[in-house]
């Protein structure tokens, strides 16, 4: 595992009126802080990747659908470095991903509908100025293939 990446299992309490699944609490062992809150999405098969923060520490859940996330260490000084994890997150494996500042990350939707996603960061968006560096999906040297893997 990437260093400073933590996988939290989130538990569905399900009734007959619909379910409840608290996602990040500030009594869990690695909350720092809040930024805001945003939910992101994507369509089937559509790749947004790969960027990484300086400061930003993101803590990432699909709520709908499914999305594989990757991520990959290009931290110069990590004990990981690069190492690359893959998670597949979503309604068939309700989990938060906290992803460390520097980590290089990316989803795509591998569900048939649309998959939303929900960031939980530890900094406000600065607009003028933002906290984000980013390439492309595909051409970079990032040593991994968005498409699917038949196991």
């Amino acid at each position: 595992m990437i260093q400073g990446v933590i996988v939290k299992k989130l538990k569905v309490v399900p009734d007959e009126r619909g379910i409840l699944m608290e996602l990040l609490r500030s009594d869990d062992g690695f909350f720092e802080k809040f930024g805001q809150a945003y939910i992101t999405s994507a369509y089937p098969g559509v790749v947004k990747a790969w960027h990484r923060h300086k400061k930003q520490v993101d803590h990432f859940a699909c709520l709908k659908g499914m999305a594989k996330l990757a991520l990959y260490d290009g931290r110069a000084k990590s004990k990981s470095k690069g190492e690359l994890n893959e998670f597949f997150i979503g309604e068939h494996n309700p989990v938060l991903i906290r992803i460390p500042a520097g980590v290089w990350h990316g989803y795509k939707c591998v569900s048939e509908t649309e998959c939303i996603c929900i960031n939980l960061p530890t900094e406000l968006y600065q607009y003028d100025r933002p906290d984000e560096e980013r390439i492309d999906p595909h051409k970079n040297k990032i040593p991994y293939q968005w498409e699917r893997k038949d196991r």
